[in-house]
């Protein structure tokens, strides 16, 4: 299943620096490794934003849940899932 998530990322002012970097430098690492595995084939940034929208390519609704909820930015995040189908005019 495919599906097109927004991620903003949104980190407190009063969030240590060193603890900020040590969270982006885990979510790098891991945020990589689901994408060496297929189940994160695009990753784009929002320009001028902390956000990025992203295709994850699943098996199912808890698969993603499961997945998002992991990033260890996650608790710093607005998320907004879309679920995509195939289109029937689509060539590919």
């Amino acid at each position: 299943m495919l599906y097109l998530v927004r991620m903003d990322v949104n980190l407190p002012a009063n969030l240590p620096e060193d603890r900020a970097t040590a969270i982006k430098a885990e979510e790098k690492a891991y945020s990589q490794g689901v994408q060496r595995d297929g189940r994160w084939p695009h990753l784009w940034r929002v320009v001028g934003q902390y956000a990025n929208y992203s295709i994850f390519d699943v098996e199912s609704n808890d698969e993603l849940h499961e997945l998002l909820q992991s990033l260890p930015l996650f608790p710093y995040m607005d998320v907004q899932v879309t679920a995509l189908a195939k289109h029937p005019s689509s060539i590919s």
